[in-house]
């Protein structure tokens, strides 16, 4: 399995400011952190500042299965981007001004369980549950 970093990407319809209050802010990453209509994130809480830690339960619907999500930042330019870690792995999370609409671009460490396509669709199936409940709400 390769070591390179995975990327996602998505453009929503939305001003950049809008963008990252809901990429954000956990009483909108409730609505949209899961990758499959089956699953949901019950919980979210969100430090958003060098050091603070994000975290959110994700779940399935039935009750079947779970885990909790949790990083801690390492960089945060308001509005640009964020870095943070999960275990031995980071992520970067860019905002990409284009007039009306924000590029969002997330590129993240792969783990070794499973493989690279399996994590960049579940990753991607995220990014495109974020961009409908924006680009909705």
């Amino acid at each position: 399995m390769s070591n390179s970093k995975v990327t996602v990407q998505a453009t929503i319809n939305a001003s950049v400011n809008k963008v990252w209050d809901y990429y954000t802010n956990p009483a909108h990453i409730i609505h949209w952190n899961f990758a499959d209509p089956s699953w949901h994130c019950p919980s979210a809480e969100n430090n958003l500042q060098v050091g603070g830690t994000y975290k959110a339960r994700m779940e399935a619907k039935d009750g079947s299965f779970g885990f909790d999500f949790e990083a801690v930042y390492a960089e945060i330019i308001e509005s640009k981007q964020f870095t943070y870690g999960f275990g031995d792995r980071n992520a970067t999370v860019l905002f990409n001004e284009l007039g009306n609409q924000t590029e969002v671009i997330v590129t993240f460490d792969p783990e070794t369980q499973n493989p690279i396509e399996l994590q960049r669709g579940g990753w991607q199936a995220i990014l495109n549950n974020f961009k409908e409940y924006t680009e909705n709400n």
